[in-house]
């Protein structure tokens, strides 16, 4: 791994972190935070691998105790509790993104951007926090869905498509994901 990578994945855990300093709005058991903005923006500025990684460095700051989440707390309990599934979801969620980015790179525009958050930043946390609040909190599926992703829904929509807004720019000024390696061949 170069250099370069490990800044990129050391930077944008530390967007996800900065990102926590917006104050959560707690709504039942799940919080409103900005961090899945930066979720979403690592994927689709990064890739799947690294933001897969800059996610994962994320949570093991968070584990090893510092206050890196919107509600100012960190430590192995968050991960036991009714919110872990979200936060186990991040990085999987950034790497489904950055693997749908990679692959819509060609043709790469607002509309494959927006579309790249939706299924990886919102569908992909909500299929792994939501069935995990249900079991952490003994709540139905239907009242998890209830409290667990239905009140986010717009927020989430927003942030898919700043997040594609964001990565449409970078890629036009300072693309940092490469061209996949098939298209070079062609070439």
């Amino acid at each position: 791994m170069k250099t370069k990578d490990l800044a990129y994945i050391a930077l944008f855990a530390a967007i996800t972190a900065v990102l926590g300093l917006v104050p959560a709005i707690q709504v039942g058991p799940v919080p409103i935070t900005a961090q899945t903005l930066g979720v979403m923006l690592a994927g689709a500025v990064l890739g799947a691998r690294r933001g897969f990684l800059s996610q994962l460095l994320f949570l093991v700051l968070v584990a090893i105790g510092l206050p890196l989440l919107a509600s100012g707390t960190g430590g192995l309990a968050v991960f036991a509790g009714p919110t872990a599934g979200y936060l186990i979801s991040w990085p999987i969620a950034a790497f489904v993104v950055g693997w749908l980015t990679e692959r819509f790179w060609a043709r790469y525009n607002l509309a494959w951007g927006v579309l790249a958050n939706v299924v990886g930043g919102i569908l992909v946390i909500y299929a792994i926090g939501v069935p995990v609040l249900a079991a952490m909190a003994n709540l139905s599926p239907r009242a998890a869905i209830v409290s667990g992703a239905l009140p986010f829904l717009i927020g989430d929509g927003i942030k898919a498509v700043l997040a594609a807004v964001i990565a449409v720019q970078v890629r036009r000024s300072y693309p940092v994901i490469e061209r996949p390696q098939r298209a070079v061949a062609l070439k």
